[in-house]
């Protein structure tokens, strides 16, 4: 079998396997031709020439671009329309079901109008749903800059509100910038959990080990989103194995936003090796340039992974996921039958 065989035959098997995606964006789901028009449509200028858009200078400028982009969803029809499009996005990359994260201080239209943000998104989930693309659920995340009543603030609205698509409180942004926060936060994530809400919380990134950790014993983080720089500590290491955290990670956006310098670099295969529960994903798919797809098939050239390696990552995906135990039911038994048909 030729290389470049090798490598179409591992694409179609990696899109055609039912998975699940944990870790990605609303606010990096935008096309750039879209952005485009929405702004020109709207009389605000462009951060840079169309073609340079989603060529980033590290994570600062790209935070700062998330709110620019996010800015131009002034409508309920466009914000329809973007939350559509990531369940056809994750259907082609043959996703079964995802968690969504958003972060409402990034959109100035929908700013103390979070009841409408969620009903318009749930609108585009919903139609997708009757389209036939799959499920897909929320989270709601805080920012870190953000204060300790405004996070008191945020669970309160979600846990008034009991809309049935939210399904997580999360905390996202520049940990460097940031600092410590884990403490800030503990009150309002605690009453998260109270309330049925499950808890996800970007660690590890921008910080190092030490975020995780905080996560975990402060937060009370039934996932990380990334959790790569845990690796740095075989404590926290330890403390995700022992726990059963499953972490999201997203290995081109690391790459892309200079946390590592090469995948050969990037901690992921070490990390699966110590027992961690590893799921792989896309962050940010558009602005980032990739697709799920790609991101296993990076990893599988990258580190040599086997059919049966790439297929756990799959299974733990839908594990790690907060879909409804029904959903989850129906995406182990779609994997089952797929690596049947597979391999026997």
């Amino acid at each position: 079998m030729s290389d470049s065989y090798h490598e179409a035959d591992w694409r179609e098997s990696i899109a055609s396997m039912p998975k699940a995606e944990v870790h990605v964006h609303l606010e990096g789901c935008f096309d750039p031709e879209q952005l485009a028009t929405w702004a020109a449509e709207s009389g605000v200028g462009m951060p840079r020439a169309k073609d340079d858009l989603l060529n980033f200078s590290g994570l600062t400028d790209f935070l700062h671009f998330l709110d620019w982009a996010s800015s131009l969803v002034s409508t309920r029809e466009r914000l329809a329309q973007l939350s559509y499009s990531y369940a056809q996005r994750l259907a082609q990359n043959g996703g079964v079901y995802a968690d969504l994260i958003f972060n409402p201080t990034h959109w100035r239209a929908w700013r103390g109008k979070l009841g409408g943000m969620i009903d318009a998104i749930d609108a585009g989930l919903r139609a997708a749903e009757e389209d036939g693309l799959p499920s897909v659920g929320l989270c709601v995340s805080l920012l870190r800059q953000q204060s300790a009543s405004e996070a008191a603030e945020l669970v309160d609205i979600l846990t008034g509100l009991r809309h049935p698509r939210v399904v997580a409180l999360s905390v996202d942004g520049n940990e460097a910038v940031a600092g410590n926060t884990g403490s800030l936060f503990a009150e309002a994530f605690e009453r998260a959990g109270r309330a049925g809400l499950q808890r996800t919380v970007h660690a590890g990134e921008s910080s190092g080990a030490e975020g995780v950790r905080d996560a975990i014993l402060l937060l009370g983080a039934d996932r990380i989103d990334h959790g790569v720089r845990a690796i740095e500590d075989p404590r926290v290491v330890a403390l995700l194995v022992e726990r059963n955290i499953p972490i999201g990670i997203c290995p081109t956006s690391n790459i892309r936003l200079g946390v590592y310098e090469s995948y050969e670099q990037h901690p992921v295969n070490r990390l699966i090796e110590a027992g961690v529960k590893v799921t792989i994903n896309t962050d940010d798919p558009v602005l980032l340039k990739t697709t799920l797809i790609d991101e296993y098939l990076i990893c599988q050239k990258t580190f040599n992974w086997s059919r049966e390696s790439v297929s756990d990552l799959a299974l733990n995906s839908i594990r790690a996921s907060f879909a409804p135990a029904e959903i989850k039911k129906r995406g182990e038994h779609q994997l089952a039958a797929w690596i049947a048909e597979r391999h026997g």
